[in-house]
């Protein structure tokens, strides 16, 4: 199983993207999505953009990771 972050990109060059994830800007790679274009939420694993997402599952799964963070940090 993996764990792909919603990300939104806000800039490319060549097959690497600038992208906001949770506020933070990263570099990630596109080579595995190339049909990515600045403006899309991308979901992110290891520095790799995995797939093209919509804004409004790539908003919901950004949602539910918040609310797990905070039942964790309620029960640690």
């Amino acid at each position: 199983m993996c764990l792909a972050i919603p990300a939104l990109i806000t800039s490319i060059e060549g097959t690497s993207a600038r992208a906001e994830i949770g506020g933070v800007e990263r570099t990630i790679s596109l080579a595995l999505t190339p049909e990515a274009q600045v403006g899309n939420y991308v979901l992110v694993h290891t520095g790799f953009a995995i797939g093209v997402v919509d804004e409004e599952e790539a908003q919901e799964t950004l949602r539910l990771l918040a609310e797990l963070a905070e039942f964790y940090d309620e029960v640690h």
